[in-house]
């Protein structure tokens, strides 16, 4: 269901077919191009801008206090959905994303987990869509995963020089980063500057298309350190602010580099974040209209999936719309797939629908539900209540501010309705057990043999 916006707050006949175009001619009489697209129906480019810890607290249009004005425009100028669910975590939420599959398929289920998943268990989005014709590339941070794009398909990659293990700030400050697994350096230059630039360039030499940019911006992981536009003695709350006004600022520029280009009728761009906001954006002040967000990133609270969904292509998405549907990041697979008519891969099961329709201004054929799970533990939500893999329910009635607990014997009709259906889903869905983090056992070794000298 989608609502405006209100900011703040051919038929071809046909009797033979010859050799060399019966494929075609049937399917232009089937209505669809050699894609498996609507007959005439454009094959958008795709950006898919994946922001680092940037929860529902961060955006402005979704009621965040921090400056976003580009962000914001995209908003205003496509969809909005309110109701984006990723995994609490990097590794296990862009694994989601590019597999179309859930943590219990894959393996991967927290940051320390990466090598469970391999390209012959595994098809990522690139992979399927480079058979519909489109070409691929990857820039900014790779973690938690294991190998690299390009082993994952990715035609060309650009990533931080210890990319393969997660945050960029480690090895960067001289402008150190991966130019196709290949070690470069551009000192004195900002790696998010430097990540643009490789975009841009790549839409360049492809501009006439089409393209999938995977934008995995290095915004706003902690620590937090000062921008090219960060004021001398900015304190810790000033310099958090300035990362999310810099991430939006990198967004604008891309979106000008789009219209230099004349492709902004042409390009599907998305705006997500991995997963909520961290701690330290918590400190600086992310909420959402004044309003502290139950949980924060890493927790199986509100805060730690739900996280913002931007939709934008010019002449296709309705304009000023607010999209209410439930959306979680297994379904960004599905939902490229439909609109290039790339083939889905076979013998995978795939957790992923697509919401290609409601980009497209149609109602679709929305989540009556999302699952989320990290590290063993799990919830299924539907529109109203969550539960988890521990039995235990809330009523998401006044979320994302509170969750309020629903007792075992609640004689409420609509929760005694929603539990056993919730359960049939944990039922189908059943978490894969949790493993100790890595630090954290080092941690216990370390005392246990201090004890025990």
């Amino acid at each position: 269901m989608a609502t405006m916006i209100r900011f703040f707050t051919p038929f071809v006949r046909w009797n033979v077919l010859w050799q060399a175009g019966v494929v075609l001619l049937a399917l232009s009489a089937c209505g669809q191009d050699k894609h498996g697209q609507p007959a005439g129906a454009p094959r958008p480019n795709i950006i898919l801008i994946y922001s680092d810890d940037i929860g529902i607290g961060d955006i402005h249009c979704m009621g965040g206090p921090f400056s976003t004005p580009n962000i914001d425009a995209l908003a205003k100028g496509g969809m909005l959905f309110e109701n984006c669910y990723s995994t609490p975590l990097c590794g296990p939420s862009r694994c989601q994303t590019l597999t179309g599959r859930y943590p219990f398929r894959t393996g991967l289920i927290n940051n320390d987990s990466a090598n469970a998943i391999q390209p012959d268990r595994e098809v990522m989005i690139p992979t399927v869509l480079k058979k519909a014709g489109y070409a691929t590339a990857c820039s900014g941070k790779w973690g938690q995963m294991s190998l690299g794009p390009i082993e994952w398909g990715f035609d060309e990659s650009m990533m931080f020089s210890n990319g393969k293990g997660g945050r960029y700030w480690l090895d960067t400050a001289n402008g150190e980063y991966l130019l196709n697994d290949k070690p470069t350096a551009a000192p004195g230059k900002y790696f998010p500057d430097l990540s643009h630039e490789y975009v841009v360039d790549f839409i360049e030499r492809h501009k006439d298309g089409p393209f999938f940019v995977y934008y995995p911006m290095s915004h706003s992981h902690g620590p937090i350190l000062p921008t090219p536009d960060s004021k001398p003695g900015a304190d810790a709350n000033r310099l958090y602010a300035d990362n999310i006004e810099y991430m939006d600022k990198l967004v604008g520029r891309l979106m000008g580099e789009l219209d230099r280009l004349h492709l902004r009728e042409k390009t599907l761009v998305i705006f997500t974040g991995d997963n909520g906001t961290a701690g330290y954006g918590i400190k600086a002040g992310a909420n959402v209209n004044g309003r502290p967000i139950s949980g924060q990133k890493g927790t199986m609270l509100e805060g730690g999936s739900r996280v913002p969904l931007v939709a934008n292509w010019p002449g296709t998405t309705p304009a000023g719309t607010v999209n209410r549907d439930l959306i979680d990041f297994s379904d960004f697979f599905a939902t490229f797939a439909s609109l290039t008519g790339a083939p889905l891969p076979e013998g995978i099961v795939l957790d992923s629908r697509s919401f290609a329709s409601q980009i497209e201004g149609r109602k679709g054929e929305p989540r009556d539900w999302v699952y989320v799970e990290l590290n063993g533990n799990s919830y299924v939500r539907d529109a109203r209540f969550k539960l988890t893999n521990k039995g235990e329910m809330f009523d998401l009635s006044n979320a994302p501010f509170e969750e309020k607990p629903v007792a075992a014997d609640s004689t409420d009709s609509a929760a005694l309705a929603a539990r056993p259906a919730l359960q049939k889903v944990l039922d189908d869905h059943p978490a894969a057990p949790g493993k100790e983090n890595n630090k954290k056992a080092k941690k216990k070794a370390k005392k246990k043999a201090r004890r025990s000298a």
